[in-house]
C-alpha cells in the first residue's frame, strides 16, 4: 500500500521532516527573540543558537562559519553572488563565463547583466546520446577564460537530468587564471558530498527547501581566506551580516536548515544506495512497460574515474513518444511530477535544459521528471510506474483514433 497521492517532485521542493519541525519549534513560542537584540536574553538566546547552527551548515560543506551569509534562499544567493560580483568595482572586467543549461535564477541575472554592457559567455555541454549528456568539458571552461573574465558560474547537480559537473577541475582551472568560481549547489548539498575546498568554489549558493527543511530559508557562501571574495550588497538596511545582506535573521529557519542539513549527512550514504535503487526500478519498469520511453541527461551507470556517479541518485527524466507531457501530467492525479523545471513552470516555453542537450521539441514536451526523496518507497515506484503506464497507453490510444 502507498498513501495518496504519491509526491515525486522532489527537485522542486521537499516535505519538512518531522525532527526539522520538532527542532524549530521552540524558536517560535519561547526562544523568539531577535538575534542582532543585544540587550536582553531573548536577543542573546536567539544569537547563541544561530551561532550554533551556523556552524552546522558551514561544517557540512567545509567551510568556515564567518563564511555563511543567510538569505532567504538560493535564488537570491545567485543573485547576491553574481551581482555581487558584477557591481564590484574591484572585479577584472566586465566578461561572465555560465552553461546554457543553469537554472533560470543563474540565466536571468546574466542576462539583466547583458543589458548592462556586460559580455556574457554560456557554454555548451555533451549533447543527447552521450552517455554523459549535459556533462560540461572543463576544458571549455578554460577556452572561455579571458583575461578580463570576472566570473565563473556553474551548478554542481543539474535540477532538471541530475547530472553532476565536475566542479574539482572547473575550480583549479579558474584558481589558476584567478577567476572567482560560483557554484549553484542547491540540489546537491545534503545529496551528495560537497566540500568548498575540494572543488576549490569561491561562492557557493544552496537552499533548505530542497533537503528536508523549510522554504524561505538559504545561504551564500562567500570564501574569506585566499583567495577573499568581496561582493557589492544587494539588500541595504542595518549592516546586517557583515554589511553582505542586510534583514532580521528568519531564526526558526536557520534552525530548521542546520537540523535539516545535519540529519541529510548522517543518512547520506544510506540514502544514496536506497534512492538509486528506487530510480533504477522505476526508469527499468516504465522501459519494460512501455515502448517509445528515451532517458534524458547522463546514463544512470555512468561514474567519474573515481567511482562517484555523474547523476542524483534521485534523478530521472524520460520522455514518452506521442504523448503531450502537460497532458500526461493533468491525467494523473494521484501522481505528482513535474515537466520541467518547478521554478520555469509559468513559463509555457520547452525546457531550455533539455533542448540546450539538442533535444528535439517534440521529444521535450513529452518528457517527465521523477525527483525521489527521503519519504518516497518501493510502493510509491510501482504505483507511478502502473499510473504512467495507464496514462500513456489511454492517451496513445486517444491520439490514435482522433488521427485516423
Amino acid at each position: 500500500m502507498t498513501n495518496m497521492p504519491v509526491y515525486m517532485d522532489n527537485h522542486a521542493t521537499t516535505r519538512v521532516d518531522p525532527r526539522v519541525v520538532e527542532a524549530m519549534q521552540p524558536f517560535f513560542t519561547d526562544q523568539y527573540g531577535n538575534s542582532a537584540s543585544v540587550g536582553h536574553a531573548f536577543g542573546w538566546d536567539a544569537k547563541d543558537a544561530v551561532e550554533r547552527a551556523t556552524q552546522t551548515i558551514a561544517s557540512a560543506i567545509g567551510a568556515q562559519a564567518k563564511e555563511i551569509v543567510f538569505t532567504s534562499g538560493a535564488t537570491e544567493s545567485n543573485n547576491l553572488a553574481i551581482r555581487g560580483i558584477a557591481e564590484s568595482s574591484r572585479r577584472k572586467g566586465n566578461h561572465l563565463i555560465s552553461v546554457a543549461t543553469e537554472h533560470k535564477a543563474v540565466l536571468d541575472p546574466l542576462s539583466r547583466l547583458s543589458e548592462r554592457d556586460f559580455d556574457v559567455t554560456l557554454l555548451d555541454v555533451e549533447q543527447d546520446g552521450n552517455p554523459r549528456a549535459a556533462y560540461l568539458d572543463p576544458q571549455e571552461v578554460a577556452d572561455a577564460l579571458r583575461d578580463d573574465t570576472a566570473l565563473v558560474s556553474v551548478m554542481l547537480a543539474n535540477n532538471e537530468i541530475g547530472v553532476i559537473e565536475p566542479l574539482a577541475e572547473i575550480g583549479a582551472v579558474c584558481r589558476e587564471r584567478g577567476v572567482p568560481l560560483h557554484c549553484d549547489a542547491t540540489q546537491a548539498v545534503g545529496k551528495i558530498s560537497v566540500d568548498v575546498d575540494a572543488l576549490q568554489v569561491d561562492l557557493m549558493s544552496f537552499s533548505a527547501h530542497k533537503i528536508y527543511g523549510p522554504k524561505g530559508v538559504g545561504a551564500l557562501y562567500v570564501r574569506r581566506r585566499q583567495p577573499l571574495v568581496r561582493l557589492e550588497p544587494q539588500i541595504a538596511g542595518g549592516g546586517h551580516q557583515r554589511g553582505l545582506r542586510s534583514g532580521t535573521l528568519n531564526t526558526p529557519g536557520i534552525i530548521g536548515f542546520a537540523a535539516a542539513i545535519e540529519l541529510c549527512q548522517a543518512e547520506m550514504a544510506e540514502e544514496q544506495s536506497r534512492l538509486a535503487d528506487l530510480r533504477d526500478r522505476l526508469s527499468v519498469g516504465l522501459s519494460e512497460s512501455l515502448s517509445g520511453v528515451q532517458r534524458c541527461g547522463p546514463d544512470l551507470a555512468e561514474r567519474y574515474p573515481d567511482g562517484t556517479p555523474l547523476r542524483l541518485p534521485g534523478n530521472l527524466t524520460l520522455s514518452f513518444a506521442l504523448v503531450d507531457g502537460e497532458a500526461l501530467l493533468l491525467s494523473m492525479g494521484g501522481l505528482a511530477v513535474s515537466s520541467g523545471a518547478a521554478c520555469s513552470s509559468a513559463d509555457p516555453q520547452p525546457s531550455h535544459v533539455l533542448r540546450a542537450l539538442g533535444i528535439s521539441l517534440e521529444r521535450t514536451r513529452s518528457s517527465l521528471r521523477f525527483g525521489l526523496g527521503r519519504f518516497n518507497t518501493a510502493a510509491d515506484v510501482d504505483y507511478a510506474i502502473s499510473a504512467v503506464t495507464e496514462s500513456v497507453e489511454r492517451l496513445r490510444k486517444m491520439s490514435s483514433l482522433t488521427t485516423e
